[in-house]
């Protein structure tokens, strides 16, 4: 068997055959990462004599007739955000650094680790989350696999190039108002963002509580399916992931629903041929460049969608997202921003700094706001099942590039990479990042959106597009 390190479910299944071994499978995670993580600077911490006890394990149990799960030696990484039991959790920060260890696992973590996946270490982000661009002040940029002189977008930067790169076939990230998405489409993988609270968060560093998400990446839907299964399920430790989402749609997931096999356009269209499927115009559309609306029209014409849909102020959605981030992020850090703001990336400091004045009025108004426009969302979800929009305006920026020019006007680079997922994730959407085939360019990515808890339209969506060859794989 060949031991490349993109198909997490074929992995699996291969150690559960006896075909390969964990051992091997770890050996060999670890040997790519030794070789190819120097340029890319995906990795903060690499768990090597763990993930080697844990693949050891693994072997032995299924010499004993056992079956250790659906990912049985499968290695992922996490987002330095998430608690790993023995490690400093940094989220980014230089201030954390010295924080005593984690006592246990962030559930999501642990969750994978019960059907066999093994953890190789933590990945690069944006400090405390607050950025779309990894470009850390502390601990290095990491670079775009696809051009090593631009950035692999963020806050999940080291996630998502960590799965570009062949590094591990599964890694998590967590996302407040783009930033599994954003990664994912520049660096060319998939990127999902659940329903809100619909994964448990206990065990993450926050950054907005009100609006962050935790979530998978990976190079096939099936993966990505599978770790959403995986991952689900209520969780007392997370006061937001407590309540059970509808019974007909808890386990409308699973992953024998999507199958990876090629197969004629005629009968993979015939999977969704129920499903009312819609562009997202005016706003997404305005600020995109060619390439960008290039990319959902190739999807488009894969479904044959022709329907165009307009969500009512998604510029007003995105403004008031800026303002609630701002707010809860540096009520979150207040004490240290008083007590070592010399700790702090200057950038990340200075939009905290900008946060803690922001008047309550400003706050409360925002958050009426979001109920508005959450139920005028919802309304359009009355008549179409799944949305189409780009999840960046541009490919990847070059490192350190401040600025872009989009409709003839030159914008900064850093907040406008969130363009078009604030939108979303401001109301709690599922989202999925699907990667679009473009050859010899840099990669684009589209957005598909759903409904709350309507992941699996997303699902099969993506599993057909995946099917026609429309996306990366």
């Amino acid at each position: 068997m060949s031991l490349e390190l993109v198909d997490g479910v074929g992995i699996a299944t291969a150690v559960r055959e006896g075909k390969v071994s964990a051992v091997e499978v770890i050996k060999a995670a670890l040997q790519r990462i030794a070789v190819r993580d120097n340029e890319l600077n995906c990795f903060t911490t690499i768990t090597a004599e763990t993930a080697l006890a844990d693949a050891e394990r693994i072997d032995r149990e299924i010499t004993q007739g056992k079956n250790p799960g659906c990912l049985a030696g499968v290695p992922f990484a996490v987002k330095n955000l998430f608690d790993i039991a023995g490690l400093t959790t940094l989220a980014g920060a230089k201030i954390n650094a010295k924080n005593s260890p984690a006592s246990q696992d962030a559930t999501a973590v642990a969750r994978l680790k019960q059907v066999g996946a093994v953890l190789v270490g933590a990945l690069n982000m944006d400090e405390y989350a607050y950025g779309f661009v990894t470009e850390n002040f502390h601990y290095g940029v990491t670079h775009n696999p696809h051009d090593l002189k631009r950035i692999a977008g963020g806050s999940s930067g080291g996630s998502a190039a960590a799965i570009a790169s062949g590094l591990v076939p599964l890694t998590l990230g967590s996302d407040t108002n783009g930033s599994i998405r954003v990664p994912a489409a520049l660096c060319g993988v998939f990127g999902f963002k659940p329903t809100y609270g619909r994964l448990s968060r206990a065990g993450v560093a926050l950054f907005s509580s009100s609006l962050d998400h935790v979530g998978p990446f990976a190079r096939s839907v099936r993966d990505i399916a599978t770790a959403f299964d995986v991952l689900q399920g209520e969780d007392e430790r997370d006061p937001v992931c407590t309540k059970r989402p509808p019974v007909e749609t808890l386990h409308a997931t699973s992953r024998q629903n999507y199958p990876t096999s090629r197969q004629n356009h005629g009968a993979s269209r015939q999977n969704i041929e129920d499903l009312r499927i819609a562009i997202a115009g005016d706003y997404f559309t305005k600020g995109a460049s060619p390439e960008a609306i290039d990319a959902v029209q190739k999807v488009a014409d894969a479904l044959g969608v022709t329907q165009y849909v307009t969500i009512p102020e998604a510029h007003r959605a995105r403004a008031a997202a800026f303002v609630i981030t701002a707010c809860e992020g540096a009520n979150l850090h207040l004490e240290k921003l008083r007590s070592r703001p010399q700790d702090f990336d200057p950038a990340t400091r200075d939009r905290f700094l900008a946060g803690a004045l922001i008047p309550s009025t400003w706050y409360i108004q925002a958050q009426r706001f979001r109920r508005w426009y959450r139920d005028k969302v919802r309304e359009i979800f009355q008549n179409v099942d799944v949305i189409l929009a780009p999840t960046t305006p541009i490919s990847a920026p070059l490192i350190s590039q401040e600025t872009m020019i989009l409709d003839g006007e030159e914008i900064l680079v850093r907040p406008h990479l969130g363009l078009f997922t604030q939108p979303l994730s401001f109301i709690g959407l599922p989202v999925l990042s699907v990667p679009i085939v473009r050859p010899n360019a840099l990669p684009l990515g589209v957005q598909l959106i759903a409904a709350p808890y309507h992941e699996a339209l997303i699902l099969r969506v993506a599993s057909v597009l995946e099917a026609m060859g429309v996306l990366c794989v």
